[in-house]
């Protein structure tokens, strides 16, 4: 699996202690604003960055990953212009039926004040190549119905619909994206 993979404009690569204070700040901004952290391995529920990057790192292995969950590994979307943080993303090595039915291969997110610049796009394009170096020839991503802008960079990324379904958790309806890699 690629540590990172980069472009003209982005590096995704994989989270380092060194990250954690800057980790915060994107934690902060998502909490300001009430927007949902969407491919952070649950970051909404740490308040100390040390005790969330033991859970990433544990979360990456099958003998320690947590129960009814699979493998995953957590990625971040660096502007390569200044270092700054501009979004998230979550690879899940497997599905279980849970993760399948509604979250996916993949989880993303982009922070609020970055958003509407193409980062998204470029962050799943380059999410990709990583999957293809894991040996997966498909990946599954879906979003909320009501989330447009996402649903556009699934199909920016040759994202096929296969369905929609309720998600049981809120009454959503997540549509389901095969891309073929």
């Amino acid at each position: 699996m690629l540590e990172k993979v980069e472009s003209k404009i982005l590096t995704l690569r994989k989270v380092l202690p060194s990250d954690l204070e800057a980790v915060r700040e994107y934690r902060q901004e998502f909490l300001e604003n009430g927007d949902s952290m969407d491919g952070t391995s649950n970051l909404r529920r740490f308040e100390d960055m040390h005790a969330w990057y033991d859970w990433i790192c544990k979360a990456e292995h099958w003998e320690t990953c947590p129960p009814n969950w699979v493998p995953d590994t957590q990625y971040l979307g660096v502007r390569n212009t200044d270092g700054r943080i501009v979004g998230m993303l979550d690879i899940r090595h497997a599905m279980n039926e849970g993760i399948e039915r509604i979250f996916g291969n993949i989880g993303y997110s982009i922070r609020k004040s970055e958003r509407r610049k193409g980062y998204a796009t470029i962050q799943l394009g380059l999410t990709k190549e990583i999957c293809r170096s894991m040996g997966m020839t498909k990946i599954l991503v879906s979003c909320y119905r009501d989330n447009p802008a996402s649903a556009k960079t699934i199909l920016r990324n040759g994202g096929i619909l296969e369905n929609e379904v309720i998600d049981e958790r809120n009454g959503s309806v997540t549509q389901r994206y095969w891309i073929t890699l």
